[in-house]
């Protein structure tokens, strides 16, 4: 996340019932898509470490559940998995589609928050969600949806924002408690002119873990990734400030068989 402006943090009942997922995207889908295949934030340091838990996918059945451009969609596929994936924002499902063409992946309009009902129960292998929970505020409704459609022993694997790193960063905390969620929002740099406004939620690992667990999934592995060697040629600065501390957290789960 890059950001040059602070918003100061809103209430988290504020607006709670609109989600912010669509508004943000839908402000610069086709500039996202274009810088996002390569920035070091993503390319480098949470894709790699998203794609390491969730381990070879060939044959399997998996759920891109907040898909975005088709990225990872599309890297799936061409490891032989048959994908079903899902965004929020309209032109990030057609970004999606176009990416995709050929390909065995199915793309659908949906919302995190909301229920999966076109989804069946027991039919993925893997689920994957990267960096879209953020934008969720009620996280166990979620996990509970991803465990209906999760076959016996299937795997969880997502990422989000590290909640003790947004807490450090005053502009996400504003003046609340760590134990509380806060709605905040702040504009992007890195993505061209108007920079985008992004609201997203911040809460403590608690409330991340344990909707998990309440769900049906067991914790298998969280990882605090840290950049490739590669970053450090092409942005040393970033490299430097994420070696010393994550921007991330990667979480794999599992369902009992």
């Amino acid at each position: 996340m890059s950001t040059d402006k602070p918003i100061p943090p809103a209430t988290p009942d504020a607006d709670s019932h609109t989600l912010p997922g669509r508004a943000n995207y839908s402000q610069f889908a086709e500039r996202y898509a274009q810088r996002v295949a390569d920035k070091p934030h993503n390319a480098l340091y949470e894709r790699p470490a998203t794609q390491a838990l969730l381990g070879d996918v060939a044959g399997q059945s998996v759920l891109d559940a907040g898909c975005g451009p088709g990225f990872l969609s599309a890297k799936l596929a061409a490891q032989g998995a048959r994908v079903q994936a899902f965004d929020v924002t309209p032109a990030m499902i057609e970004l999606a589609r176009e990416r995709c063409a050929g390909q065995a992946v199915e793309i659908a309009l949906g919302d995190l928050g909301q229920p999966l009902h076109w989804l069946e129960n027991a039919s993925f292998d893997a689920i994957v969600c990267s960096l879209a929970l953020d934008y969720v505020e009620r996280l166990a409704p979620t996990f509970a949806e991803f465990h209906r459609v999760a076959k016996p022993g299937a795997r969880l694997v997502f990422s989000m924002a590290h909640p003790l790193r947004d807490w450090i960063d005053t502009r996400t905390r504003g003046g609340r408690s760590y134990f509380e969620t806060t709605r905040f929002g702040l504009h992007w740099g890195g993505f061209g002119e108007p920079k985008p406004y992004i609201e997203a939620f911040r809460r403590p690992l608690a409330d991340i873990v344990n909707g998990l667990s309440d769900s049906g999934w067991t914790l298998e592995r969280l990882v605090e990734p840290r950049p490739l060697p590669e970053m450090k040629a092409v942005a040393s600065a970033l490299y430097a400030e994420l070696e010393q501390s994550p921007a991330f957290i990667c979480i794999r789960a599992r369902r009992a068989v």
